[in-house]
């Protein structure tokens, strides 16, 4: 029976990885498709700027050394340049900062060149300037909810592909053997677009299927009276970001007999001199019929085709070590258990048989005598008594054999210490298992695509604020089978303990990054409204959850009693104590999931420009990973027993949750050896939010581990039937 559940469960999941391995997040056609007439004016929208080698992000219209805001209303738009548009959450939270801006784009038309500004920069904001170029800052800008892109070719030059943003400027090293830093002032803009799809395309619509942009660093000079450069495309002199030092400094007098000449930071002292940097643009339109609009998201995904090899290996490699452990757990399950079982059974028998002979036996004691009689004294009663003295002792020579794990019948439901805290944890568990799952289902299926801009994020949340019912309800389930008396208390415990862990980490992180003036930092609005989602929404339904699981539903029943006195615990062996055994258990779950984990580590730490697209692989890999965990939580709660030890709640719950600890060791690994990250604040926050997703995945996983292994105690204590 258990191997063919096995074996229906293993066809199942090659089932859903068949599925999934067409649906890698895919774009769905017709959702909000916006055609545009001949001579319609577009609107262009700038958002941020963000590097991979920091984690501070800000806004591109608060940077003081590109063109600001006129504040004028332009054709196409409804808002005044530097006007933000409505934002959802996701968006607030992920740091961007979308705002109208003052570059006109009129669908069909070429412009060859318009001048933007000329932007007057002092010292001090020359050296910010060259510090974000520096560090490799990338800008954002949005055209019909496509990021502007640079444009690459593969090795091969077989096709091309897309990165989101372009690059605020360059740098180089002069013959002087030190870094010049130039600024990308004239940025060239290339619309694709083709006929729009059904009625619209047949009245003359068109839709946009592209948005690249390509960078040019140009010289204020050989310029026309307009400002724009006389020759764009021959420009030999670069904008460099310089001003050269205060005149009236001579360091020869001031370092006599010295080579020494001062940083260029000491140099940079604001003295009232300025630089003017000219920006311009260009606009192009070229139709390109080569791509759908359904598929135009799609030059974004970086090797796609070697990425997609990578993750077969990934599910592959997850695949060989579950079916190990599915080896291992079936021939604890088919063999040793039912074994045990069985001689449990048989002993339990063979005890039944031997007292009914002793009272069907004559002269065994069990005849009541009359009255007048007197009981027998002599041979034969003593030959009775030794009789049954043999059976009793064949009988305990049977219950011999009874040992390990099912020696604890009456200790393995004793309500662990702490409870009070474990219930809350499985609850919080069970809330964050729903918003996984529903995230993943949601993006595997394409409702949540790049196009739906912060809408992982907001759904996320959303999905997490009402998954409180689940937290409430086994979090009250589990405190009732504890024993637990006061439920509204465990209630409070539920609905505030992770929850406020993570918003006190993040209103400590917000003070450091709004120190920074950076658009990471939540605005003050932001926060209160996560509080009010938190406390009048997700509390209230934490508190019916609890209600419905505690008074209502009430606890689960146990198959086997629990004795007043608890009986002692030898001491185990090495291998066993908790630390060691919880450890060397989180190594196989994480065995699993490492080489999806680099791709989900490089798309959010090493290459922001790109996107993660591949969740109908995460899935089958987390849809492993739970089976693994489920695998391993037994193995390890079964040995655990054999050393007669029932001390197995909390343990369980830490063996199922234990590869976060192996995950946060990886991510330092990946801090050190791949990022090159730089400044306190940008490792504060990388640190941080790798802290708090590992808690969050160890609180999943460790109740993934502790149902499974209640279940699995469930079944076999109830197969003995011991009281």
């Amino acid at each position: 029976m258990a191997t063919d559940f096995r074996l229906r469960l293993w066809s199942c999941l090659l089932l859903f990885l068949t599925a999934f391995s067409f649906t890698e997040a895919f774009y769905i056609p017709g959702w909000s498709i916006k055609s545009y007439k001949d001579n319609e004016a577009i609107p262009l929208l700038v958002n941020k700027v963000y590097s991979d080698n920091t984690q501070l992000q800000y806004a591109y219209y608060d940077l003081p050394f590109v063109c600001p805001p006129s504040g004028t209303r332009h054709a196409g738009s409804s808002l005044l340049s530097g006007q933000s548009i409505s934002l959802n959450l996701g968006e607030v939270l992920r740091g961007d900062r979308i705002m109208q801006s003052d570059i006109e784009l009129v669908m069909g038309q070429d412009q060859e060149c318009n001048v933007l500004c000329t932007r007057n920069v002092s010292r001090s904001d020359l050296r910010r300037a060259r510090e974000m170029v520096k560090e490799g800052y990338v800008a954002e800008w949005i055209v019909d909810n496509l990021p502007g892109a640079t444009s690459f070719v593969t090795v091969d030059k077989s096709r091309k592909y897309y990165a989101a943003g372009f690059k605020m400027g360059y740098k180089d090293i002069s013959n002087t053997g030190k870094y010049r830093y130039y600024i990308n002032n004239h940025l060239t803009i290339v619309i694709r677009y083709r006929k729009a799809p059904g009625r619209d395309g047949n009245r003359g619509g068109k839709v946009v299927v592209g948005f690249e942009v390509y960078t040019k660093s140009i010289g204020p000079q050989k310029r026309d009276g307009d400002g724009c450069p006389a020759d764009i495309n021959d420009a030999d002199t670069p904008m460099e970001l310089y001003l050269p030092p205060n005149a009236t400094t001579d360091f020869s007098l001031q370092y006599p007999h010295s080579s020494y000449y001062p940083p260029e930071s000491e140099q940079d002292v604001d003295d009232g001199a300025t630089l003017d940097i000219p920006y311009s643009y260009s606009v192009y339109w070229r139709e390109d019929d080569k791509i759908e609009w359904s598929h135009r998201w799609d030059l974004y995904f970086v090797n796609q085709e070697e990425g997609s090899r990578i993750h077969w290996l990934a599910i592959i490699n997850s695949l060989i070590i579950s079916g190990l452990l599915s080896a291992i757990v079936a021939m604890i399950l088919a063999r040793t258990i039912r074994t045990d079982i069985k001689t449990y059974k048989d002993a339990s028998a063979e005890e039944g048989k031997l007292k009914a002979k002793r009272r069907s036996r004559p002269g065994s004691g069990a005849r009541t005598p009359k009255t007048g009689e007197k009981m027998g004294t002599g041979l034969l009663e003593q030959v009775g008594d030794t009789e049954n003295d043999a059976d009793v002792s064949s009988d305990e020579e049977a219950l011999e054999d009874v040992t390990g794990w099912k020696l604890l019948h009456g200790d393995i439901f004793r309500a662990p210490a702490y409870g009070y805290i474990l219930a809350p944890l499985v609850g919080s568990g069970m809330q964050l298992i729903f918003m996984a799952f529903g995230l993943l289902f949601l993006s595997s299926f394409g409702v949540l695509n790049p196009s739906f801009r912060g809408g992982f994020v907001s759904v996320g949340i959303g999905l997490f604020v009402f998954a409180g019912l689940f937290s409430g309800y086994f979090s009250g389930r589990v405190y009732k089978t504890f024993g637990g008396l006061n439920w509204r208390r465990n209630t409070l415990i539920t609905g505030l303990l992770f929850p406020g862990l993570l918003f006190c980490l993040i209103f400590i992180l917000n003070l450091f990054v709004w120190a920074q003036a950076s658009s990471t930092a939540l605005p003050f609005g932001t926060l209160v409204g996560l509080i009010m989602l938190w406390l009048c929404i997700q509390l209230p339904l934490v508190y019916a959850g609890t209600w419905l699981g505690y008074v209502k539903t009430g606890a689960w029943e146990h198959p086997t009693k629990t004795t007043t006195i608890p009986r002692q615990i030898p001491a185990p062996a090495w291998y066993i104590r908790s630390p060691q055994s919880i450890v060397l258990a989180g190594l196989i779950p994480f065995a699993v999931i490492f080489i999806e984990l680099l791709f989900v580590f490089q798309s959010m730490w090493q290459d922001k420009s790109g996107y993660y697209y591949v969740f109908g692989f995460l899935s089958v890999v987390s849809v492993i990973l739970m089976l693994t965990i489920a695998e391993v939580t037994i193995v390890t709660i079964y040995i655990k027993l054999c050393s007669e030890d029932y001390n197995w709640w909390w343990h369980s719950f830490a063996v199922g949750g234990s590869s976060a600890i192996w995950v946060f060791v990886y991510c330092i690994w990946y801090y050190f050896m791949r990022l090159h990250i730089e400044g306190f604040v940008s490792g504060l926050l990388f640190f941080s939010y790798s802290f708090m997703a590992c808690v969050v995945y160890g609180l999943l996983c460790g109740t993934v581990g502790f149902l499974t292994a209640y279940a699995f105690v469930r079944r076999i204590y109830g197969a003995i039937k011991a009281d």
